[in-house]
């Protein structure tokens, strides 16, 4: 990784963290998600879980620590990784695919997290169904985020992977 591909990480992770703290007051409704997609997607695997850690890392310790902290980084790494091996194997997917993506990684986000419960001893599937709502709300704003985010940081991502080599390698 070069530094300017370090520096990029670093500034998508703060608009992450600037999105999660301006709409903390909305349930599930932020933009992390949708950002370690599309950064996941265009930058790679890696991006997509070094934003994850950066973003849960930071934010967790301004909106709390807890047992979840573990379970967010890894599912918001498994989704990175997987919009990363999206991008390196249909580099071409609209946004629309890509949005489809970010609504069932709301759901999956949404299954990890109460996995949180389970490992502490609790019942899963009742903390699952009374979260689902959350979950949908955490999909459909994936969707919205990646279909508003997608085609402006797309088209950044493009200019600059022209002079700047931005692979998709790591």
């Amino acid at each position: 990784m070069n530094t300017y591909k370090l520096t990029l990480i670093a500034m998508l992770a703060s608009l992450a963290i600037a999105g999660r703290m301006a709409l903390a007051h909305f349930p599930n409704i932020q933009p992390v998600t949708a950002i370690i997609i599309i950064a996941g997607f265009w930058l790679g695997p890696s991006a997509g879980i070094l934003i994850a850690l950066l973003t849960t890392f930071v934010s967790n310790v301004l909106l709390g620590m807890g047992i979840w902290t573990i379970w967010q980084i890894i599912a918001w790494s498994i989704i990175g990784i997987g919009a990363g091996l999206l991008g390196k194997f249909w580099a071409k997917l609209p946004s629309w695919g890509l949005s489809i993506y970010g609504f069932i990684s709301g759901l999956f986000f949404g299954v990890i997290l109460s996995l949180t419960m389970r490992a502490a001893g609790q019942p899963f599937w009742a903390y699952y169904l009374a979260g689902l709502p959350m979950d949908i709300n955490h999909a459909i704003s994936n969707t919205v985020f990646i279909l508003a985010l997608s085609p402006i940081l797309g088209t950044l991502f493009q200019r600059y992977e022209k002079r700047n080599a931005i692979s998709k390698v790591s």
